[in-house]
């Protein structure tokens, strides 16, 4: 089969397994000649994906066109055998083999005739281990709209959330912290009171205070966290460079307790805490998270070193869609930055496409009245439309866990001033280029940044 007759077999669909025979050896390979004093060559093989268009981005309805390649040590291995799978990101796929020559291989992962995302994976089998290739093209990604309802008593039900937490009078309990502390910085671990109990006891809130020693007045950051259980340091470094910054985890434990607390709760009883009481809007496990947010601001507001003019909040996925919301509820917090966020448009599943992390509709779970009604007063697009302040974006276009289709239906409903970063390769990690890029935004908000 010729390279063009197999392009056009992969973007109808009906490649069968035409190349099963075993992966050879990496060891065995001729990727290159051996120097004289070398005996064996050893290399990590990488499979590199790219749609051939720079920015990986395409019209509706325009054919989306990949490279394919396989190399060692930057060389091309020849003649190396391929899985292949594509389709509408998270959603059912077509899968074919190839086999991809020096140089790579061209193939056409087709189309998508609504705005949206469409993936193509790659692995293979080599020296005896799977090694994968992810690139993610883009359709007409600022045309994506949610399809999440909103409640014509969502502002209602947030006022009422909010009500509660004002009246509860602030009461911290702030502990310094020494071994923590710098002599630039002040390092405290603080209790926040909640209104009521929650299925751990007394509602509390906690986190690490950071305050910069030297007298003044000073901008502030709330740091929300990303999803998991988990302790917390603070954020020392911005606080030595002139700001008052507030990391908080959100279970209703202390943070600063040893790891091993934190792993035996994830396995155990908050074990898919993000799932509890789904069906009731008024004890979603998020509640509570969102009010400990809102305190977390009046925290930080009734320091003695605010400034009183610069409040950011600032998260990366779980984070990220809990610095949407307290933007959206709380006019104290004056600009945001979130990464990949989650909870965006989660029911995107049951209109044939992604849905956000936590993807609780994938394959059709959890789809009852109750709990598509509770999604719909936490949904991040709901709040994106609220926002009104100053905001910077990022996530990447290879993203599996809070996926690019979801994240544009909650980015494009924002009406406010917005900023968009996209690292294109970028899953669902964290790496040092994407808090760069945050912090230096948020600096830059808060008048402290270049």
């Amino acid at each position: 089969m010729n390279a063009r007759t197999l392009l056009k077999a992969l973007s109808t669909g009906v490649v069968a397994a035409l190349f099963l025979s075993p992966c050879t050896s990496l060891n065995a390979v001729e990727i290159a000649p051996l120097p004289p004093h070398v005996t064996k060559r050893v290399a990590a093989a990488r499979i590199v994906v790219a749609p051939l268009k720079p920015d990986w981005t395409y019209t509706v309805g325009e054919e989306a066109r990949f490279l394919v390649r396989v190399t060692a040590d930057n060389v091309d291995i020849p003649n190396a055998p391929v899985r292949l799978s594509w389709g509408p990101e998270m959603m059912k796929e077509s899968t074919g083999e190839v086999i991809v020559p020096i140089g790579g291989i061209e193939v056409s992962a087709g189309t998508l005739q609504q705005p949206g995302f469409l993936r193509l994976t790659a692995t293979a089998d080599i020296g005896g281990k799977q090694y994968k290739g992810v690139a993610t093209a883009a359709f007409s990604p600022e045309k994506i709209k949610p399809t999440q309802s909103e409640p014509a008593d969502f502002d209602a039900f947030w006022a009422g959330v909010k009500d509660e937490v004002a009246a509860l009078p602030l009461e911290a309990k702030i502990t310094l912290m020494p071994d923590a502390s710098t002599a630039a910085v002040n390092v405290y671990h603080v209790a926040l009171r909640l209104p009521g109990g929650s299925w751990q006891g007394p509602a509390h809130f906690y986190g690490i205070l950071c305050e910069p020693t030297k007298p003044g007045k000073y901008p502030a950051i709330l740091r929300v966290p990303g999803a998991g259980v988990r302790p917390y340091k603070g954020d020392v470094d911005t606080a030595a460079q002139g700001a008052i910054t507030f990391e908080v985890g959100i279970h209703g434990i202390p943070v600063n307790l040893s790891g091993p607390v934190y792993d035996d709760l994830l396995a155990g009883p908050l074990n898919g805490y993000w799932f509890f009481n789904l069906d009731n809007r008024d004890k979603f496990y998020y509640r509570r998270v969102v009010q400990g947010c809102l305190r977390s601001v009046d925290f930080l507001a009734s320091r003695p070193a605010w400034n009183g003019e610069k409040l950011a909040v600032a998260g990366s996925s779980q984070g990220g869609m809990l610095s949407i919301i307290t933007a959206a509820l709380d006019k104290r917090i004056t600009g945001l930055s979130a990464i990949h966020p989650a909870f965006c448009d989660v029911t995107g599943y049951l209109h044939g496409r992604a849905g956000g992390w936590p993807h609780m509709f994938r394959d059709g779970a959890n789809n009852t009245p109750e709990k598509l009604a509770t999604t719909s007063y936490y949904d991040v697009v709901n709040f994106a439309k609220r926002v009104k302040v100053p905001g910077h974006y990022m996530w990447g276009y290879n993203d599996d866990v809070c996926p690019p289709t979801s994240v544009y239906a909650a980015y494009n409903v924002v009406t406010a001033p917005k900023e968009l970063s996209v690292m294109l390769e970028m899953a669902h990690n964290y790496n040092e280029e994407q808090w760069t890029a945050s912090s230096n935004w948020v600096l830059r908000h808060i008048g402290i940044g270049k």
